[in-house]
C-alpha cells in the first residue's frame, strides 16, 4: 500500500507526543491515527493474550504476538524472534493491548531490537476503567468505534 497524505502528519504528532514523554520509540498514537497507518500498509502488532483476543475481540488484520504469557503473565522470552517472523526492521509497527501498558513495553523492545518505526498505541483496545471499574468507556480501539471483530 501506498502512504496517504496524512501519514507523514500522523507519523510527526506521534512523534511529538514520544518527545514531550521521553519515549524510547518513535511516537505515540491514537487509536485513529493508528488505524490511518494501517490503511497506509502498516502492521498493527496485537501483544494480548490469546484469551484476550478470542473473547475480548480483535482488529482484523492485525498480527498477534503476545508480550506476556498465558497464564501466569510471565514475559514472553521468544517476543522478538516471534516478531521477526513477520516484520522486517523497516516496517512500520504499531503495538495494541488492553490500555495501553504492555504495548509500551512491546514498542520498547522492538525499538532497542532494531525496529525504528515503533509505535505505541495508546488507550489501547479497551481503554482505562471507568468509576465502576468497567473497561470500553473512557477510550480505546473499540469506543473510537474503529474496526474490530468479537472471537
Amino acid at each position: 500500500m501506498s502512504q496517504s497524505p496524512d501519514t507523514p502528519a500522523i507519523k510527526e504528532a506521534a512523534a511529538e507526543r514520544g518527545r514531550q514523554k521521553k519515549l524510547p520509540y518513535a511516537g505515540a498514537l491514537t487509536p485513529a491515527e493508528a488505524f490511518a497507518l494501517m490503511q497506509s500498509g502498516a502492521k498493527l502488532v496485537d501483544v494480548r493474550t490469546k484469551p484476550e483476543l478470542q473473547y475480548v475481540g480483535k482488529v482484523p488484520g492485525s498480527l498477534a504476538v503476545e508480550w506476556q504469557t498465558y497464564p501466569g503473565s510471565q514475559q514472553n522470552p521468544d517476543f522478538l524472534q516471534q516478531l521477526a517472523q513477520f516484520a522486517k526492521p523497516e516496517d512500520t509497527l504499531l503495538f495494541l493491548c488492553r490500555s495501553g501498558v504492555r504495548s509500551h513495553g512491546a514498542a520498547t523492545a522492538a525499538a532497542q531490537a532494531g525496529w525504528r518505526e515503533s509505535y505505541n498505541v495508546l488507550e489501547g483496545f479497551e481503554g482505562d476503567k471507568d468509576a465502576e471499574g468497567h473497561r470500553g468507556k473512557l477510550g480505546g480501539w473499540r469506543k473510537a468505534g474503529l474496526p474490530w471483530v468479537q472471537g
